[in-house]
């Protein structure tokens, strides 16, 4: 994560984070954002309970986005997990960095 150049500290970064499930899923496709809200939108249209209507083993017409809907969310809280876990060793690694840098006596 951390390369060591002279006096400087190069950090690497995670890959963008947003566009492993868009490369993935393919160009075009909705994010989750948006298949969240074509799905209310015709849940409301339906007039369906939200029980009902978001129960893939009661609705049929819509039980593929609704799944995909899930796996979307699930990947979404995964990917901010690793990006939390990026985050506090990186911050980590700068107080390491800190502590270092006034423990070495100036030239």
């Amino acid at each position: 994560m951390f390369a060591k150049q002279g006096s400087q500290v190069r950090r690497s970064t995670p890959a963008n984070l947003s566009s492993v499930g868009a490369a993935r899923d393919g160009a075009g496709r909705p994010n989750w954002k948006s298949l969240k809200a074509q799905l209310e939108a015709a849940r409301q249209a339906a007039g369906e309970a939200i029980g009902v209507f978001y129960d893939p083993r009661q609705n049929a017409e819509h039980a593929a986005n609704l799944q995909r809907s899930g796996r979307l969310r699930e990947e979404m809280a995964s990917l901010m997990q690793r990006a939390e876990a990026w985050g506090r060793a990186a911050w980590g690694a700068d107080e390491h960095d800190r502590s270092a840098a006034e423990a070495e006596p100036e030239e």
